[in-house]
């Protein structure tokens, strides 16, 4: 069962990244910092869109709007480290 929690908590790790590179990414495309018309930053661009757009979409349904600032990024990271931390200290330590 610890195999178990801990292959969980190195998927929430993974999805942690893709959150911070996907906010990194968005920065870049609103700053025009990157290309937008190359194919492979699109490509790119439309994956991060994908992988994390069904964490952002019930958060952003209950957000209010801060003028064109998504703090829905920030929402996703705090509930991933809460299930890492809970995940840690209180279910590993009753199967070990």
């Amino acid at each position: 069962m610890v195999a178990i929690l801990e292959t969980l908590l190195f998927v929430l790790d993974i999805v942690w990244f893709i959150v911070i590179a996907s906010a990194i990414f968005s920065w870049l495309f609103a700053f025009n910092v990157i290309n937008s018309s190359n194919q492979f930053v699109g490509q790119i661009g439309s994956m991060l869109y994908q992988l994390t757009e069904p964490m952002y979409r019930p958060i952003r349904r209950f957000m209010p709007n801060f003028n064109g600032i998504d703090l829905s990024p920030i929402i996703v990271l705090v509930i991933i480290f809460f299930l890492q931390r809970f995940i840690a200290t209180s279910l590993i330590p009753i199967f070990l």
